[in-house]
């Protein structure tokens, strides 16, 4: 969860290059552009209800809810972009994820985590903090072994991370 800001900057970028919109869509895309995540809701949630651009519509106010830690309306929004018509992504999964270690649901945040690992559009620091967060997840279900063996992988994978060697001691007393 260390990089969502950048996710949010290229979702944000494919969003405002998706072409054709109404008022309310590209107004509320304006603000979520500005930080303005409340009047971003507004706008897009207008958008939604005039079928403006739903899937993209839908992912901005996830990104905006997600801004303003509302996770489980930011979920339910990346849901329903998904659901109607937002490409399938890994960031769009990263978040989905990000969403549901807040929300203390890691068994949905490894499924999210996973299905955003088998994106191919995934950045090698995408992938990097996809893995890291599987390991925390396992952490919050108290499934050790799992953890452990995620952790193993990752290391291999990262041996540079000082975060995970940190993660391998706190698992060493588990």
């Amino acid at each position: 969860m260390k990089r969502i800001s950048r996710i949010i900057t290229v979702l944000l970028m494919c969003i405002l290059l998706a072409g054709c919109a109404g008022r309310e869509y590209k107004e509320g895309m304006e603000s979520l552009e500005n930080d303005k995540y409340e009047e971003a809701v507004s706008h897009l949630e207008k958008a939604v209800e005039k079928e403006e651009n739903m899937g993209d519509s839908y992912r901005g106010i996830g990104i905006a809810k997600w801004e303003l830690e509302d996770y489980a309306g930011a979920l339910e929004a990346f849901e329903s972009a998904l659901e109607n018509g937002a490409a399938e992504t890994a960031a769009i999964y990263n978040l989905m994820g990000a969403c549901s270690l807040k929300l203390e649901d890691p068994s949905s945040a490894i499924s999210y985590y996973e299905k955003g690992l088998a994106q191919g559009d995934c950045t090698d620091e995408m992938v990097q903090e996809m893995k890291f967060n599987v390991i925390a997840a396992y952490e919050k279900l108290k499934d050790w072994e799992s953890a452990k063996a995620k952790l193993s992988e990752y290391t291999a994978e990262y041996p540079e991370d000082g975060q995970a060697a940190k993660e391998a001691e706190f698992l060493e007393t588990r």
